[in-house]
């Protein structure tokens, strides 16, 4: 484990100033002797809010405020901890502050160093770190619900009963190597770590197999609308967002760039492209635009063909014949209300014809793809690319049934290294700076 710093730090943890009530906390080996000067008093019973009333050097009352101490290792971050819930002014905070930053040994704390301190102290693995930021950020239900089941264990606990299993593999195998000759290791050993290691190799790909899921739901359900000049991309997407984000015009090629919005789409967050009119053009900015549109459609995961006229479009539908796609008719008010062979959809984003309907698609689209009740997946890049690490050692050691038991039990050590590679377990030094930059001052 890394020595935690020997600073004492301090930070507002709760939301920007003014507020009814702010939240300053103070980590470290001098949090409490921070207390007694702030308050002139003796600490109050541990993880018990006591009033008491804040001063400064002048003995001055600052404010009144709610005092919890945490002494170590029972607190957030396993050091000596303090909370001081005060009025949420800002000339409060800055008198508060001004008092700190006199005593030697403290100092404002970093980007989410009481959470990088948890994690040095044992408090919290990695895994659950990440879970924490994504809770921290989460905007829907879903998001919500993927992030607590990372931050309270539940997908560590997974992983480390695999890295389990995998130990106890060793183990046997181990036994076998060094006590061939002895009755208590039975020959049938051999037979049943091949047949745990086949089971794991199942768990792990199937649980694999949930990580699109993972994706969609923590960074969005990608759906880029496609079609022609003045087909109604921006309409729709101001229409879909509910304000204007896209200037709209009669013009063709208005849309010269890719505009995007999120929206909470029934707990799960879909980012909505618009794109340049999709044509062929001297203008070398419009050309951008559409080379744009098409890398956009290329990486969504649903396009909607827009297309306000009955014949097809030039090249929108075959240049995209290989993804999932819908036909959607646009500007439905000024044609016939019946729905054209080879549309999926008839629309008038304009007058709100058939966004009702466009919104449930797009609910069956991700629904498709994301099993709403599996929220135990991999949420990140980083986690998959362990996993299929691992699952490829694990298949490694199953397929070399030719070679040697200690290569084939080397196998296994990788894969468990690459799992705890995951929750920390093992050197990731490397991730740490970037993992807590995503955490905001003072968590």
């Amino acid at each position: 484990m890394m020595p935690a710093s020997a600073d004492t730090i301090y930070a507002l943890s709760s939301g920007a100033l003014p507020a009814g009530v702010a939240v300053l906390r103070i980590s470290g080996s001098r949090a409490f002797d921070a207390l007694k000067m702030l308050t002139g008093r003796e600490l109050p019973s541990p993880r018990k809010a006591t009033l008491f009333s804040i001063r400064n050097r002048n003995d001055e009352i600052i404010d009144q405020a709610l005092v919890i101490a945490f002494p170590a290792p029972n607190s957030f971050t396993g050091e000596h901890c303090v909370e001081i819930h005060s009025h949420g002014s800002r000339a409060v905070l800055a008198s508060i502050f001004a008092e700190l930053e006199n005593l030697e040994g403290l100092r404002p704390a970093d980007a989410g160093e009481f959470s990088r301190r948890a994690f040095e102290n044992g408090k919290m693995d990695l895994l659950e770190v990440e879970g924490l930021a994504d809770l921290l950020q989460a905007e829907t239900e879903m998001q919500r619900r993927l992030a607590v089941e990372q931050s309270t264990g539940k997908l560590s606990a997974l992983y480390d009963g695999w890295a389990s299993r995998l130990t106890r593999a060793r183990a046997l195998i181990e036994a076998e190597l060094d006590f061939a000759d002895e009755e208590d290791v039975p020959d049938s050993v051999a037979a049943q770590v091949w047949e745990a290691m086949a089971l794991l190799k199942k768990e792990i790909g199937d649980h694999l197999q949930g990580g699109e899921s993972g994706e969609i739901i923590r960074d969005g359900f990608k759906v880029a609308l496609v079609g022609e000049p003045n087909a109604g991309k921006s309409t729709l997407l101001n229409a879909l967002s509910g304000r204007d984000i896209a200037i709209v015009t009669d013009i063709a090629g208005t849309t010269r760039d890719v505009l995007s919005v999120d929206i909470n789409l029934e707990g799960y967050l879909v980012r909505i492209f618009d794109t340049a009119g999709i044509r062929e053009t001297q203008d070398v900015v419009e050309l951008e635009g559409v080379r744009r549109a098409v890398l956009t459609a290329e990486t969504a995961d649903l396009i909607l063909l827009l297309q306000d006229k009955d014949s097809s479009p030039k090249q929108s539908l075959e240049s995209f014949k290989n993804q999932s796609y819908l036909r959607v008719r646009t500007k439905t008010a000024l044609h016939s209300p019946i729905l054209d062979d080879g549309f999926d959809l008839s629309i008038s984003a304009k007058e709100g014809i058939g966004l009702n309907e466009l919104r449930s698609m797009l609910k069956q689209e991700i629904e498709k793809r994301v099993d709403a009740g599996q929220t135990l997946v991999p949420a990140r890049a980083r986690h998959k690319k362990r996993l299929e690490e691992t699952l490829n050692y694990v298949s490694d050691a199953l397929d070399s049934g030719t070679l040697d038991l200690a290569i084939r039990s080397e196998y296994l050590r990788l894969a468990a290294t690459s799992l705890g590679r995951i929750t920390g377990r093992v050197d990731v030094e490397d991730l740490l700076g970037v993992i807590f930059s995503e955490f905001c001052i003072g968590k």
